[in-house]
């Protein structure tokens, strides 16, 4: 978790005034401005309520989802907004962006509405029904590279060659300004909110809510939440500037950033209120939690605050607000997802065990396992391990449990019964 940083101003709400310089000049009237601006374009996503979490918090938690926003995230608004400020010379001239994926179906919607020509780079091994959808929101999609930085450096020389306005992802005012729409219904759905959490990857949402929310209600708490493995808000907060980390591998690929913006930085240095990191295990049970509590499909990007929340219940000061920010995600890495998911909350085990290679011996197995009420999802057998002795078999078992409880329960039934359990 990282705090607010010493030496930045405060305010007697522990935010900086709303005209200093770490606000990059833009005001909440930006912000309603831009929230004209998206009148018919894009939706004013429903606010659920979670029993669940609520039980689990001590207070009222809300669900604002805009998982259910057109193209399945919030970046139409940021999209739309940087666009249709573009002069008549630079429409004409087309945009250009780089994505793995929200961003890239935010900007080719944003084009073709405002009738702009939109060509995305993406990478080589961008998800299929991505790649998909940004062309049928009008973009030309180019596949190259097979990291975001090699696609990013593509979309730029693209820029320079032909003059087309790179629409960058967070680092731009308007889009952050977009992106505070998302405050601003906050505060109409939920005026008795005490505290908003939001997922964080460049900056630019956790930007635009704050600045929209701590102008007209600086009593409420923003929290924004970083996957651990790709944090670079804490280092930077530390640092009191942008600060480049090495982003490792997380599920979470939307909010999987190696450095924060310029501009959003300083707005989220001087009102985000802290920066907290959850865990690849979280974040799985937080998207298992929204499928099945919630009946709601969030990427882990947006499932991030429902993690922070299951991680630390009670450290948050309701009503709360968790921002479900996306709901694009690949099916594959969605069945993946989800046995990691049920593996962290207990409710998938797997187990490898040795037994003698005789006629019966996996059948007694399976008996026991009957017994104690594990459904068996899978078996595999390995017999030329080099480790195994002349008559012993290794048994692989990926079995559906109820909880840590039972899994505790099969794997003290199985060892009474005098089974080896090499490794779970």
């Amino acid at each position: 978790m990282a705090d607010h940083p010493p030496g930045v101003p405060q305010g007697p709400t522990g935010s900086a005034p709303a005209d200093e310089e770490p606000l990059a000049g833009i005001t909440v009237e930006d912000v309603r401005e831009a929230h004209k601006l998206l009148s018919g374009v894009s939706r004013a996503t429903a606010m659920e309520g979670s029993r669940y979490l609520s039980g689990l918090v001590g207070a009222p938690v809300h669900l604002k989802c805009e998982n259910l926003q057109r193209t399945g995230s919030f970046k139409i608004r940021g999209a739309y907004v940087r666009i249709a400020r573009l002069s008549a010379q630079e429409r004409a001239a087309g945009v250009v962006a780089a994505s793995a994926g929200n961003h890239a179906q935010g900007v080719a919607l944003a084009a073709s509405l405002l009738g702009v020509r939109s060509t995305v780079f993406m990478p080589v091994g961008a998800p299929l029904p991505k790649v998909a959808a940004t062309r049928e929101y009008g973009a030309e999609v180019r596949l190259h590279g097979h990291v975001v930085d090699e696609t990013l450096a593509a979309a730029q020389e693209y820029a320079r060659q032909t003059g087309a306005v790179f629409i960058h992802p967070f680092d731009h005012r308007d889009i952050i300004a977009g992106q505070g729409t998302v405050g601003l219904e906050i505060l109409e759905q939920c005026p008795e909110v005490r505290t908003v959490v939001v997922g964080v990857g460049g900056g630019g949402l956790a930007a635009g809510i704050a600045l929209a929310v701590k102008s007209l209600r600086p009593d409420v708490k923003v929290v924004g939440v970083q996957a651990a493995a790709a944090a670079c808000y804490p280092p930077s907060l530390a640092a009191g500037r942008p600060v480049a980390v090495e982003p490792l591998t997380t599920m979470a690929d939307g909010i999987k950033v190696g450095r924060p913006g310029d501009v959003p930085f300083g707005i989220v240095n001087a009102l985000v209120d802290e920066v907290r990191t959850v865990s690849e295990d979280e974040l799985s049970s937080a998207l298992l939690l929204c499928l099945e509590r919630a009946k709601l499909v969030v990427e882990p990007a947006g499932a991030s605050p429902v993690a922070a929340l299951l991680s630390a219940p009670r450290s948050f000061e309701g009503p709360v607000v968790a921002v479900l920010s996306g709901g694009n995600v690949d099916p594959l890495l969605m069945q993946r997802i989800l046995r990691h998911g049920m593996a962290a909350a207990g409710r998938y085990l797997s187990l490898r065990l040795r037994l003698t290679d005789r006629p019966g011996a996996l059948a007694n197995l399976l008996g026991i396992l009957s017994v104690v009420d594990a459904n068996v999802l899978d078996v595999g057998h390995v017999r030329t391990d080099p480790r195994l002795g002349l008559t012993e078999v290794e048994v692989e078992l990926h079995l559906e449990t109820k909880g840590p409880v039972h899994c505790t329960e099969v794997r003290d039934a199985l060892r009474e019964a005098g089974y080896d359990v090499v490794a779970d």
